[in-house]
């Protein structure tokens, strides 16, 4: 099964769409890997990317498969200007920015390459409000009061689109081609790392993609080093999520159990998740339309939110409608 937009180019003849790829924080690369997804990359620079996992799964692409036709990103800015030279050698970008409001009048859209959700609303502002299109980096918000600024600007006809790359997981196509497989689905768990405001989204959007919306409610349960959050969907079904500190290695383990069976894996395709990530962004800002409402995405950030909420509050049960609630008033 293929991404719903992987067939969606651009219209014959027409300008290659240009982006901006702007910030970079430590531990998270993605400047080089969704740059180099989009315009494909320098081999011998890209030897230079401090991430070794990215390194190893364009190295392994077919020769001149890396690219995505009738786009291309342009300009770079990264929070530290020495890091922006090795990642427009590698990834193929002609222009460096001095500052990131720069882009504005030079490219269509931009993308807010950071994965921290308290900073995304200060990122994002100047191009909101220049009416540039915008992705930004899961999550888009892990306040009430940046999540409520974004709900607005969407509102107000802003273009914003925010996503894990492991809502297009390759490891979940049989699930979400049939549904049924596994019989009434009961429970769901999934494994991440870090910490739960940064990587809890990660395992929540492909979750999210085979229940759909309705969450009910989150406890998180915290140690040092481990955190799990128990959810309870509309459907019945709960969903367990252990954040583990430490995890790396067992990042992206799914188990899905229903009452005629169960299956169990691990997302480990992270090339074409990103490159699915990137095509539904280009599609969007061709057609004006995404495959999955902003709806979603709203919701997935008050689980979030609301896990917070539990953690600050004793691990008390926060219903998700207490903070769609606020959210709205």
């Amino acid at each position: 099964m293929t991404s719903p937009r992987d067939s969606t180019g651009p219209a014959p003849d027409s300008p290659p769409l240009r982006l901006a790829m702007l910030g970079m924080i430590e531990g998270n690369g993605h400047p080089y890997s969704w740059s180099a997804i989009v315009n494909g990359f320098d081999p011998a620079a890209m030897e230079r990317c401090p991430y070794p996992v990215i390194r190893s799964y364009l190295g392994a692409q077919p020769p001149g498969s890396v690219g995505i036709p009738g786009v291309r990103i342009t300009h770079i800015w990264t929070d530290s200007p020495a890091d922006a030279p090795s990642v427009a050698a590698a990834s193929l970008i002609p222009n460096i920015l001095a500052r990131p409001e720069d882009a504005i009048g030079e490219v269509d859209a931009v993308v807010i390459a950071t994965d921290d959700g308290l900073d995304h609303v200060r990122r994002a502002r100047p191009f909101v409000e220049v009416g540039l299109p915008v992705f930004v980096d899961k999550p888009l918000a892990t306040s009430l009061e940046d999540l409520r600024a974004f709900v607005q600007w969407e509102k107000n006809g802003a273009r914003i689109l925010s996503s894990s790359g492991l809502r297009y997981a390759p490891e979940f196509d049989p699930l979400l081609a049939n549904p049924g497989s596994l019989g009434e689905l009961r429970w769901i768990s999934g494994v991440t790392c870090k910490t739960w405001e940064r990587y809890g989204i990660h395992v929540l959007e492909p979750i999210f993609r085979l229940l759909g919306p309705g969450f009910e409610s989150v406890r998180l349960e915290t140690s040092p080093g481990l955190e799990t959050a128990h959810l309870r969907h509309r459907s019945g079904v709960h969903v367990t999520i252990p954040v583990i500190a430490d995890g790396g290695a067992v990042f992206g383990s799914f188990q899905v159990c229903g009452t005629g069976g169960m299956a169990a894996f691990r997302h480990t395709d992270t090339y074409t998740a990103f490159r699915r990530q990137l095509l539904e962004y280009t599609a969007f800002l061709r057609s004006g339309t995404s495959t999955y409402p902003f709806s979603d995405t709203v919701e997935l950030c008050a689980i979030l939110i609301a896990g917070l909420r539990s953690r600050a509050q004793d691990s008390r049960r926060v219903a998700i409608a207490e903070i769609l609630n606020e959210l709205s008033s």
